[in-house]
């Protein structure tokens, strides 16, 4: 476990808005996480679809599909659940996303690095 790493302002996410990306490492090399407000609750997750080792978003920060309720894979059409990651719907049968531990305090959200999913290292 690392120490938080802040990602962005509270007010940046509103909910099923768009989401902000963030750089991280994984699988030995530079990724991107991100995270997005749904109901009350901001959630992080790597970004990268279930179903093929792509990331979500058509446009950056554009990772809900139009009605605000789940996550897209801009490719595929694979969708998730925006507070557990697990498949919704598509190609992503049985999937999920891996979630990143993130925390809200101060109007600020911060991630909290893992095992698997660490800060890039300048």
């Amino acid at each position: 476990m690392g120490n938080p790493v802040y990602i962005c302002e509270s007010a940046a996410l509103t909910d099923g808005g768009l989401g902000v990306r963030f750089p991280v490492t994984a699988d030995g090399g530079d990724r991107t996480g991100f995270v997005v407000r749904y109901g009350d609750s901001v959630y992080a997750y790597l970004n990268r679809c279930a179903h093929l080792p792509m990331e979500l978003d058509w446009n950056p920060g554009e990772f809900f599909e139009e009605s605000g309720l789940y996550l897209v894979c801009a490719t595929h059409g694979a969708l998730y659940q925006p507070d557990t990651g697990h498949c919704a719907g598509g190609p992503c049968r049985g999937g999920k996303l891996h979630k990143l531990q993130v925390i809200e305090q101060d109007n600020k959200v911060f991630w909290e690095p893992d095992n698997d999913v660490g800060p890039v290292m300048a």
